[in-house]
């Protein structure tokens, strides 16, 4: 009799775990502004109107030209937080201060910068020697208005070096105490890097991701760029993102922007976050 009821309640009590399995994604939804870099300069208050109506509650970018104080109340009326904002390698060198007093006034606490200038020819030990001396110097400089400095790898960075690459050399090499990395998980595959190997091997030096995912069999090499079209909804490229997004969870990064660079955001951005909040533990 005992096994008898055991038998019926099984399909109940398989129901109820799938019912209450906990969500893979739990971070709030953000985006990377460059998503919607072909409307943000069209229509600016129309285009974070179709961010809210997304779910988005979280914001990577910068104002497209509008004065700080009114994106911000833009931003803060639809219920998005301007986490980070970009900075230009020029803009490093140049004036670090500058950045951070820009940076301060659209709230981010946060400032990524996604390329170090280099030749056609590949990026070299020179170009990231160079980089280490202006992330730990304009680090220094942020970290003092507390703003956080982030690198955004772009793939390039795989270059062979000694018993690893030049990724490698980048973090090893800049201050924890400045420098933290951003990690756009399609780039760094496609440069030939194992995501949840990065984020086993240097932990906490990860502090915000990038999520998007990559065509199925794209050619990948270290040039840091590919067709946009290979830019493809989360879920239906050949990045494995559920083992990522478990391995991020466990080092802490707190912020993900899903960023789009194909020319249909508007078709690609619902499936990818339909795609996130599918996902379970």
């Amino acid at each position: 009799m005992k096994k008898y009821f055991t038998l019926l309640l099984l399909p109940a009590l398989m129901l109820s775990t799938e019912v209450f399995a906990q969500s893979l994604y739990t971070a709030p939804l953000g985006i990377e502004s460059y998503t919607f870099r072909n409307s943000f300069p069209k229509d600016i208050v129309k285009t974070l109107d179709t961010i809210q109506q997304l779910g988005f509650t979280e914001y990577e970018g910068g104002s497209y030209g509008m004065p700080a104080a009114e994106f911000i109340k833009l931003c803060s009326d639809r219920g998005i937080k301007i986490i980070s904002t970009g900075a230009d390698y020029g803009e490093l060198v140049k004036s670090p201060e500058s950045v951070a007093h820009t940076a301060k006034s659209l709230g981010a606490k946060y400032v990524m910068c996604a390329w170090i200038p280099h030749k056609n020819s590949g990026f070299t030990l020179e170009n990231a020697k160079n980089a280490v001396e202006v992330f730990n110097k304009a680090g220094k400089v942020l970290k003092d208005s507390g703003i956080t400095f982030c690198y955004h790898a772009h793939g390039y960075e795989f270059q062979p070096y000694h018993n690893g690459t030049l990724l490698d050399y980048l973090i090893k090499n800049t201050d924890p105490k400045y420098v933290s990395f951003e990690m756009d998980i399609l780039w760094v595959h496609f440069g030939g890097g194992d995501p949840v190997a990065l984020l086993k091997k240097y932990g906490n030096r990860w502090k915000l991701m990038h999520l998007k995912d990559l065509r199925k069999g794209t050619k990948k090499d270290l040039s840091g760029g590919t067709s946009q079209e290979n830019d493809v909804a989360l879920g239906t490229g050949e990045i494995d993102i559920p083992a990522i997004l478990k391995e991020a969870k466990k080092v802490g990064i707190k912020h993900y922007f899903i960023e789009d660079e194909s020319n249909h955001p508007g078709e690609q951005v619902p499936k990818s976050i339909a795609y996130l909040k599918s996902l379970k533990e």
